[in-house]
């Protein structure tokens, strides 16, 4: 029997964290519901702007005393949170499950991802190091210390609520600034829970602020002097239109992350067997709901064999997806995260087919196991005859849909993936080390996959990006994060 034990018990109120306190919103109330069951199962506030000027006040008064504390020190507390995830693992999961509608599996794969980084940022003593040269002129020595910054505002989106927020929390910490959290109003749970650990985990006061809302909160941030810099995850018009321009105007340091279009590329010498499930995952997996997740499928060749005994399979495989309550172990794919979001992806889907692509799969009206709304449910679906001028290749569906489309060779295939405006995780599907080769040096995207779905990269590896679906320079996580949170200092020195 499926066990579906829901950690979030009653309607509890999230509150905000801040300077070590845990303080009701006094904004406007919303409900947080549950996408499966479409009840609410937590309220939470859409703090104001006096909320998120209390939290700055917090994390610069907390600062001076955080960056006084040796980075073995700081790294000491992180290898407590660390401790208390792990004990925690299993709630912490159910819990993104419960909010967000994933299945149990892929939360435990976020809730692991999340833990990474927390390990890896437990390194700061050796990843802050500096740089020294001696005698660089006669009797001058001259060094490079990195130095943390101050106060920064990380803005997480609606898709990954655990982990997200630790592609950046950890290393900002363990350099030595203070942070301010703002999870997405949709799933805040995640968050607030981390919080919970941070504080069993010791940290001082106003070290880890967590603020809840929307946009008040979001232009507090950016709008605000003493915050030193932003990371931000969401969709590329919010980056391009809002993040990116108001960091520049007012001085801060920025890493943003957009959205994406994702092409994976099928040669006819690729492993079937073993492409297939990387496939289902890719497109399917989060229901869709992945900045890294496949939107089309490029099949190279004019071998029509082929193309159809792929495309066959394809969608056999896509047809055997068991749609449901991502708590029960059974279950492939959960809804996607609202009725909204739902509605959203059905607009694209009347697009494509008025565009001119056909459905070889329709994932409308999808059956679900168990007895639950279908307000927030959609199956796979899957189109053919996808062309690069259809606004389903152009634009950002984020939903579990699958446009196939036919490129003559791997130069046309490439072309495909470098005209589409977003260029976050392509990738090829090979067994020929020239063609992965070539795709993997001509190919514009940030994150490349060699015979990989979901080109996630581990921790101590940036998570890039190019062009409409990153705006900055440096990335989050590892080193760069570590570079992003500091400052370099150049000292030149000379005794008489």
């Amino acid at each position: 029997m499926a066990v579906l034990e829901e950690p979030i018990k009653g309607v509890p109120m999230v509150k905000n964290y801040i300077g070590g306190e845990w303080v009701e919103s006094k904004g406007e109330i919303i409900d947080v519901v549950n996408p499966v069951t479409c009840e609410t199962i937590a309220k939470v506030g859409i703090s104001t702007k006096e909320e998120i000027d209390a939290a700055v006040k917090a994390a610069q008064e907390a600062y001076p005393d955080w960056r006084r504390t040796p980075p073995v020190t700081r790294a000491r507390y992180l290898f407590r949170l660390r401790e208390l995830l792990e004990e925690n693992f299993e709630e912490i999961s159910r819990i993104q499950t419960q909010e967000h509608g994933k299945t149990i599996d892929e939360s435990r794969g976020e809730t692991r991802r999340g833990i990474e980084n927390v390990e890896v940022a437990c390194g700061i003593p050796t990843l802050m190091m500096g740089d020294s040269s001696e005698d660089v002129a006669s009797g001058i020595d001259e060094y490079l210390i990195r130095q943390p910054l101050g106060v920064f505002g990380i803005i997480g989106p609606f898709n990954f609520p655990f982990m997200i927020p630790l592609w950046s929390a950890p290393y900002a910490v363990a350099a030595g600034n203070t942070v301010i959290i703002k999870p997405s109003s949709e799933v805040p749970n995640s968050q607030a829970k981390l919080a919970e650990l941070v504080e069993e985990a010791g940290f001082p006061p106003g070290v880890w602020n967590v603020v809840n809302g929307g946009r008040t909160v979001v232009n507090g941030m950016l709008d605000h002097p003493q915050i030193e810099g932003i990371t931000f995850v969401g969709s590329t018009p919010t980056m391009e239109n809002v993040i990116y321009p108001r960091c520049g105007a007012t001085g801060k340091r920025v890493i943003a992350q957009g959205g994406a279009s994702n092409c994976l590329v099928i040669m006819p010498d690729c492993n079937v067997k073993a492409t297939i499930p990387s496939l289902m995952t890719s497109f399917f997996g989060n229901a869709g709901q992945r900045c890294l997740a496949g939107q089309n499928l490029i099949i190279v060749g004019d071998d029509n064999k082929f193309y159809n005994s792929f495309v066959e399979q394809v969608t056999e495989a896509a047809k055997k997806i068991r749609v449901g309550n991502g708590l029960d172990e059974s279950i492939q794919m959960g809804p996607v995260r609202d009725a909204e979001k739902k509605q959203r992806i059905m607009n694209y889907i009347e697009i494509g087919l008025k565009e001119g692509a056909t459905l070889r799969l329709d994932g409308r009206k999808p059956k679900i196991e168990g007895d639950y709304p279908d307000t927030c449910f959609l199956g796979p679906t899957i189109f053919e005859n996808v062309t690069p001028d259809m606004t389903i290749f152009k634009e950002e569906i984020f939903g579990p849909t699958m446009g196939i489309m036919r490129a003559k060779d791997l130069d046309e295939a490439i072309q495909m993936c470098n005209d589409n405006p977003f260029h976050n995780g392509h990738a090829i599907f090979t067994s020929n080390g020239k063609y992965a080769r070539k795709f993997q040096y001509e190919v514009i995207s940030g994150n490349v996959g060699i015979n990989i779905g979901i080109v996630a990269p581990m921790a101590f590896y940036p998570f890039s990006g190019m062009k409409g679906s990153f705006m900055g320079v440096l990335h989050t996580q590892g080193k760069e994060a570590i570079r992003f949170f500091t400052e370099s200092k150049v000292c030149i020195q000379r005794w008489f």
